[in-house]
């Protein structure tokens, strides 16, 4: 783990913002362009999981979106797989604990199924959809990050059940993740945000912050959300 003050190449440690099972995220100052940025960094005893951060990379290169977190540089530093991120403010998960306006909740359940969208239609599967992974901005923006364990969709995808378990569709727990499993998450995240309460399997209807949701929005979101979250994927929506 880097400490605080630490230097590694033109970036000096701040602190650490969050620890995943493959990397730390580090706040950090890039002394050359004057500006504060998230790096991301393998732990020291994952180096064999590089390939992970390098497909992460290029998959995020390739999604220019502003909802999508962008890549500022990645590179090698002092034997350290760098990657620089843009700095958000907090996650979704730690707005999501605070009272917030049910408007303000829809502008960021907008933007968030833009992002997926934007994935899902170049055949991009994230596979670890959770308020963990949106960050957000001055101006109430928020940008999907963290395409890690994101999978490219083919006809025939064999994957391993990657992603994180609350929020990890049936079919995706078995190795065999698509496009309605992100569905699945993402319906899983805004049913949490709207109601406050995460429905956990077996699904047993009315879920948990049924009444809540429906006495928030209107029937047609519950309508959509209800939907998202089918156990059978084929009853799901086809993508984001």
């Amino acid at each position: 783990m880097l400490r605080p003050r630490q230097k590694i190449g033109k970036y000096r440690i701040l602190g650490r913002i969050a620890s995943g099972p493959l990397a730390d995220v580090y706040r950090a100052h890039d002394a050359i362009q004057n500006l504060k940025v998230a790096l991301k960094i393998p732990k020291p005893d994952v180096y064999a999981e590089d390939d992970a951060l390098l497909h992460e990379v290029r998959v995020a290169t390739r999604l220019q979106h502003p909802n999508i977190l962008s890549v500022l540089n990645a590179s090698y530093i002092d034997d350290h797989f760098v990657i620089a991120m843009e700095l958000g403010e907090e996650s979704l998960a730690d707005r999501i604990e605070r009272r917030t306006s049910t408007a303000s909740k829809l502008d960021l359940a907008g933007q968030a199924l833009a992002a997926l969208a934007h994935a899902h239609e170049n055949r991009i599967i994230h596979c670890d959809i959770k308020p963990e992974n949106f960050i957000l901005f001055p101006g109430n923006q928020l940008k999907l990050a963290d395409f890690g364990f994101a999978k490219i969709s083919l006809r025939t995808l064999k994957a391993s059940g990657s992603g994180t378990i609350d929020y990890i569709a049936p079919e995706q727990a078995m190795g065999k993740p698509s496009l309605r499993s992100d569905v699945f998450a993402i319906g899983l995240v805004l049913w949490r945000m709207f109601s406050g309460r995460l429905p956990e399997l077996p699904f047993e209807w009315p879920l948990a912050g049924y009444d809540k949701l429906r006495a928030r929005v209107r029937p047609e979101l519950v309508r959509i959300l209800q939907k998202a979250i089918q156990l059978d994927p084929k009853k799901r929506y086809a993508d984001a």
